[in-house]
């Protein structure tokens, strides 16, 4: 009992921080926040604003979470470490911007993005107990992890940015881009299509193309690059979800 309390906590912790970072109640939007490092201008891989709305998503899965797990069966045994430590590392990572700590931020989304990944991991070892295991548990995790992959991009080049490495910009954001591709045909490929994390991904991409192609921040090459990534890996989870055809056999 005392684990299960703890993903509660854990969850409601995470929620709070949402709430500070969002600027609600108290502290100061991420987007305005660490000197707006990480504002929909700052950089070429930066997402549009309304890419965020994705978080109200997760915050509702983590609630979700937080309740299944007291019912979950050996499954979650595995889980709740961390998804709870995933939780605290989101609160960390915005405290660490609200304090204006954009270097510090750099190494904390890159350790949740490892604990995701090992949570994906673990997920894919175990079904899930249920059709609302698979939707909560499955569901908010891939979907957390399929948008980190992309945040982390953001967050280690606005933190460059923010050290006046500006060298190369378009190449780098190209080439960021593309990658966020690969991961995303890597975890398709791993799961065998898994659908949550490849939405996150494509939601984050193509947040980027609309704020380079549409936005006040302009670049074709980087715009095109990242619609042409969604597009992979939206098309590439689709096809290995798919069913393989059956083969018929005809005699002469």
């Amino acid at each position: 009992m005392t684990r299960q309390v703890g993903v509660l906590i854990s969850a409601i912790v995470a929620v709070i921080g949402s709430f500070v970072g969002s600027g609600a109640w108290v502290g100061t939007p991420v987007a305005e926040a660490a000197d707006g490092a990480l504002s929909a201008t700052a950089t070429l891989v930066a997402p549009s604003g309304p890419a965020f709305s994705i978080w109200t998503a997760i915050y509702i899965g983590f609630l979700a979470y937080a309740i299944l797990q007291f019912f979950g069966g050996p499954r979650h045994d595995a889980l709740r470490g961390p998804i709870a430590l995933s939780m605290l590392l989101n609160a960390a990572w915005i405290l660490s911007i609200q304090l204006g700590l954009l270097w510090l931020s750099v190494p904390i989304i890159a350790v949740l993005l490892v604990v995701l990944v090992r949570i994906f991991v673990s997920t894919q070892a175990t079904p899930p107990e249920s059709r609302l295991d698979a939707l909560i548990t499955d569901g908010t995790m891939g979907l957390y992890l399929g948008w980190v992959c992309v945040a982390t991009i953001a967050n280690a080049t606005a933190w460059l940015v923010a050290l006046g490495v500006t060298f190369g910009a378009t190449a780098w954001a190209v080439a960021a881009t593309a990658g966020a591709a690969v991961v995303g045909v890597g975890v398709a490929a791993y799961s065998r299509g898994a659908v949550a994390p490849a939405i996150g991904i494509v939601w984050g991409l193509m947040w980027i193309a609309q704020g380079r192609l549409a936005g006040d921040l302009l670049s074709a090459a980087v715009g095109w690059t990242a619609v042409a990534a969604a597009l992979v890996v939206g098309v590439y989870t689709a096809v290995v979800r798919s069913p393989a055809p059956q083969r018929t056999m005809v005699s002469g």
